[in-house]
């Protein structure tokens, strides 16, 4: 068991103390953050093989922080700490990316166990490079390389965030993502652009995609709500 690093973030300093007491007993690395920001710092800059987190954080909330992680496509197991114990917070974590959810107040035998279980998932993954791709209408987009084909056959590097909007809208296919849903997920709640910045990028997805970039039939704006993209 030793030599597993999973990240601990909790806000809430005496859980935080006392689980982190608990997982070093149990052999496991643990670092330890204590809002959303650091820790996207901290998933950013180390590999871990677990991420224990609180939904209610300061800055950026557990949620987002799944989100942000999976749209990066960092598939590290994620067992979610929520004081939300109803079946919709539940079903809304486990829809984003994480693996497991626990409510709070939580047994700390069975969090043990459940940790083990998602160590022993991380253990047993094969690691080969993710080659996944999304085809439409004849264009390409390769989800670990950001790199995109067109159906005129161009081949566009996308930015960092380019290509996590584009995934964001991938992943909601059909579904009216709202501006500040889009803000929050791939700017961060502390760094907001202009919302013009978030047309750009779509124009740019159209200029790149679209048969006709003024009549688009994939990146569609929703006036005053979001955009939503359609295959």
């Amino acid at each position: 068991m030793a030599n597993h690093l999973i990240l601990l973030v909790e806000d809430e300093v005496h859980l935080h103390d006392a689980l982190k007491l608990n997982l070093s007993l149990e052999g496991y690395e643990v670092t330890s953050a204590f809002d959303g920001p650091e820790a996207l710092k901290q998933i950013e800059n180390a590999a871990f093989d677990l991420i224990i987190l609180d939904v209610m954080l300061p800055g950026i909330d557990g949620f987002a922080i799944t989100e942000i992680v999976r749209l990066k496509n960092n598939q590290t197991p994620m067992l979610i700490l929520s004081a939300k114990n109803t079946t919709a917070n539940k079903v809304q974590g486990l829809k984003i990316g994480a693996d497991d959810y626990m409510t709070k107040p939580f047994n700390l035998e069975e969090l043990l166990l459940r940790v083990a279980k998602l160590i022993q998932k991380t253990n047993k993954a094969v690691q080969l490079p993710n080659i996944e791709t999304y085809i439409f209408s004849g264009n390409r987009f390769d989800f670990e390389s950001s790199e995109a084909i067109s159906f005129s056959g161009e081949k566009i590097l996308l930015t960092k965030k380019e290509a996590m909007l584009l995934k964001l809208l991938i992943d909601h296919k059909n579904k009216v993502v709202s501006r500040e849903h889009i803000l929050q997920t791939v700017w961060g709640y502390n760094v907001f652009p202009n919302t013009r910045t978030i047309d750009n990028f779509i124009l740019n997805f159209r200029k790149y995609f679209e048969k006709d970039a003024r009549q688009p039939a994939h990146f569609i704006s929703i006036r005053g709500v979001g955009y939503k993209f359609q295959d």
